[in-house]
């Protein structure tokens, strides 16, 4: 059986998605997938991090998960991101991250990639659908596939039935939202793996 090389992206300032994250590796793993799991710099200042007991704890707990490079996203298959929304669009050390990429966008080398996204806020209408939607919006520039979960899973009808990606309020990450992750999670390695024929044989053009 093909495995997919899936890189699961993700920016976490208290906790939440990391988790998420993690959540997600773990399921990809479990489903076959060659995973690396990445996060992506902090860009706010060392003082604020460290001014805040919370968000330095969780620097400190993230502090060995590699951060993310080009290589990683040239190398993957498939990409799983995971970051909070801020204001309705999705955190700027995320879209920091994002706007490295144009090197590889430039050579074609996200295309035909399958892309999944999960996200948080602090309230239930805090921006998640908008925030999912902005980082399918970028996806589609990339010329990625697209892999929301819709209502593929009787989880969905559990979690807040978001179709486009589980979203959450932040801090809360329960026993059904590591189920819809999980779903998530390996709807994506199911499709990366159709589209690794397809991966291989441009890689082999170039």
């Amino acid at each position: 059986m093909t495995t997919p090389k899936i890189a699961i992206v993700y920016y976490s300032t208290y906790g939440t998605n990391h988790r998420m994250a993690e959540i997600a590796a773990e399921a990809a793993r479990a489903a076959g997938a060659e995973v690396r799991l990445r996060r992506v710099r902090e860009t706010a200042p060392a003082e604020v991090v460290a001014g805040q007991d919370a968000w330095a704890a969780a620097a400190e707990k993230q502090s060995d998960v590699p951060e993310a490079t080009l290589e990683d996203m040239e190398w993957a298959d498939a990409y799983f991101f995971s970051a909070p929304t801020r204001f309705g669009q999705v955190a700027s050390q995320m879209r920091a991250f994002i706007d490295t990429l144009g090197p590889l966008w430039q050579q074609g080398k996200l295309a035909d990639k399958a892309f999944t996204a999960v996200t948080s806020a602090q309230n239930p209408n805090g921006g998640q659908e908008t925030t999912l939607q902005g980082l399918y919006i970028t996806a589609m520039h990339w010329g990625a596939v697209l892999v929301p979960p819709g209502y593929t899973d009787a989880v969905k009808f559990e979690d807040g039935g978001n179709p486009y990606g589980f979203s959450t309020v932040a801090g809360k990450v329960d026993e059904m939202a590591e189920r819809s992750i999980a779903h998530q999670a390996k709807r994506l390695v199911t499709v990366a793996r159709r589209l690794v024929p397809l991966l291989d044989a441009e890689r082999d053009a170039a």
